[in-house]
């Protein structure tokens, strides 16, 4: 737990801390619940940088409220399992579900406010409790509701580094597909498309829901015009990161229509040679078959040595003549073979 002003971190337990959330008038607790534990699991306290209190809430979440005095009977989400994304106001407290990005998945941090105290409740080493305590020391809030925003605001930025770092990798792939096109490639493009979805999937429902509890209470006269810069400074911090996570989605997007463009291009690459080879041959496999057939003339009438070069040899010279020139025309040998010097250069 944080003792605040002063910012003084201390490691306890359950029964401790809930001794303080009585008794102190600014108090931040984290607890950090084991990711697979049995419903119903006694608590077992463990804090650790901002404060990590660990305990283990039954099927209906009001377990881990009443080990910490909290009134339960609108908690029952607080702790449990599973639970999406949420934003309420509670009257004199307010109960949210956080996304961060943690490591290649979202993690969700349970958060209960009031005027005196912020508990906080995630599963593994999912919270940000040391980036917190660190803004605390550098930012000293001056109250409960302060240190709320700082973490709404560092939950957001964990999507923003997300996906900033998500979409430079989306570029530089790329950026490599011009230069040698490789199967691996579109398996990273997979991940990243996926990736993308993930965190547009659980951004913006809970966006969703904190604009509508932001908005009712900014409508309220009574709401402090200190809290409504924090309510707004979230919702702009927000609005920019929903458009970085979109920017990576169609980063993605552009990535795969350019690997599926350049696959094509090689196939009609492949297409094109073989109407080449085709244009060639086709006429002299037809010259071959038709003089190589047991007619009687053909065997009977054609036997001196220049009927046999004219028809052998010069006929298909002259078809071979001819498809050369249609292939000049058509500039399809010409298109290939400038096809094949970008490429060689821009793999130089």
């Amino acid at each position: 737990m944080v003792s605040m002003p002063e910012v003084t971190v201390t490691r306890t337990d359950v029964s401790e801390a809930r001794e303080r959330l009585a008794a102190a008038r600014f108090l931040i607790v984290d607890i950090e619940l084991p990711e697979e534990a049995p419903a119903d699991a006694d608590a077992d306290a463990d804090a650790d940088g901002a404060a990590d209190a660990g305990g283990t809430a039954d099927s209906d979440g009001e377990a881990l409220a009443r080990q910490l005095g909290l009134e339960a009977d609108d908690l029952a989400w607080f702790g449990r399992k599973g639970e999406p994304a949420r934003a309420d106001f509670l009257g004199k407290k307010a109960g949210f579900v956080i996304p961060v990005v943690h490591g290649d998945q979202v993690a969700y941090i349970h958060a209960l406010v009031t005027e005196r105290f912020l508990v906080t409740v995630h599963r593994g080493q999912a919270g940000l409790a040391s980036n917190i305590t660190a803004q605390l020391r550098h930012e000293s809030p001056p109250d409960v509701v302060a240190v709320l925003f700082l973490l709404l605001q560092e939950a957001l930025a964990t999507f923003r580094r997300a996906a900033v770092r998500d979409l430079l990798l989306a570029e530089e792939l790329e950026d490599d597909m011009f230069q040698e096109r490789r199967p691996e490639q579109v398996y990273n493009l997979s991940k990243l498309r996926r990736r993308s979805a993930l965190l547009h999937h659980s951004l913006l429902p809970y966006l969703q829901a904190v604009d509508e509890v932001f908005t009712r209470r900014m409508l309220n006269p009574k709401f402090p015009e200190e809290r409504q810069r924090l309510a707004q400074e979230f919702q702009n911090a927000a609005r920019l990161v929903l458009t970085d996570i979109e920017s990576l989605q169609d980063a993605s997007r552009r990535a795969y229509a350019s690997y599926a463009s350049l696959a094509a291009g090689e196939q009609n690459g492949v297409i094109n040679r073989l109407a080449i080879v085709s244009t060639i041959f086709l006429p002299l496999t037809f010259l071959s078959g038709f003089f190589g057939m047991n007619f009687t003339y053909l065997t009977d009438e054609l036997e001196s040595r220049v009927v046999f070069w004219l028809l052998a040899v010069g006929l298909q010279v002259a078809v071979l003549c001819v498809a050369f020139y249609v292939l000049h025309r058509t500039r399809i040998w010409r298109r290939l073979r400038d096809e094949d010097q970008v490429r060689d250069e821009d793999q130089g």
